[in-house]
């Protein structure tokens, strides 16, 4: 019975996380601000499995593509989300240190992965390296928004981590 009851809270906080990012998305916010890339590390690094972290971050972005339009370029986006699951699940703890090489590195390879993607799949670039090159350039003012807001995000992700592990609030069932 009391496995089943923790089965009971593990769903409702997982479900309480992917609608949180969901909804992050809705809200009004700068292009490129979004808690995604963050919480693609975070879950990497706090469960340890890859399907369940990808999982949890694909599908609250899915979530907030069905409400904001369904788009050419998603797979790319979807792909980049993963890269930082991966980082994450290679991070051996969340310290400060750590928090900025994974935000810095996930936001450079969602940076490279999506505007390959843009180039790629719009017609606005030309399909030649200097097409590729220019997307590149035209997106240069939008990394500083997914580079700030992954790091804010990993920042605050870690204090409300130690905040729960701290007062176990959950217990490290998952």
């Amino acid at each position: 019975m009391n496995k089943i009851k923790n089965n009971k809270n593990i769903i409702f906080v997982f479900g309480l996380i992917i609608l949180g990012l969901s909804f992050s998305r809705l809200i009004p916010h700068p292009s490129n601000f979004s808690p995604m890339l963050a919480a693609g590390i975070f879950s990497g690094f706090y469960f340890k499995q890859f399907y369940i972290s990808s999982f949890l971050v694909v599908f609250s972005m899915f979530i907030g593509d069905l409400f904001l339009g369904l788009h050419s370029t998603m797979i790319f986006t979807y792909l980049a989300l993963i890269t930082s699951v991966f980082i994450g699940l290679y991070l051996k703890r969340f310290e400060f240190r750590n928090i900025l090489y994974s935000g810095l590195v996930s936001s450079i390879l969602f940076f490279i992965i999506t505007n390959f993607g843009a180039w790629l799949v719009h017609g606005i670039y030309e399909k030649n390296i200097y097409g590729l090159l220019n997307s590149y350039f035209m997106a240069i003012p939008f990394f500083h928004n997914t580079l700030i807001s992954t790091l804010l995000y990993l920042f605050i992700f870690k204090i409300l981590f130690n905040f729960v592990v701290k007062k176990k609030v959950l217990n490290n069932s998952f």
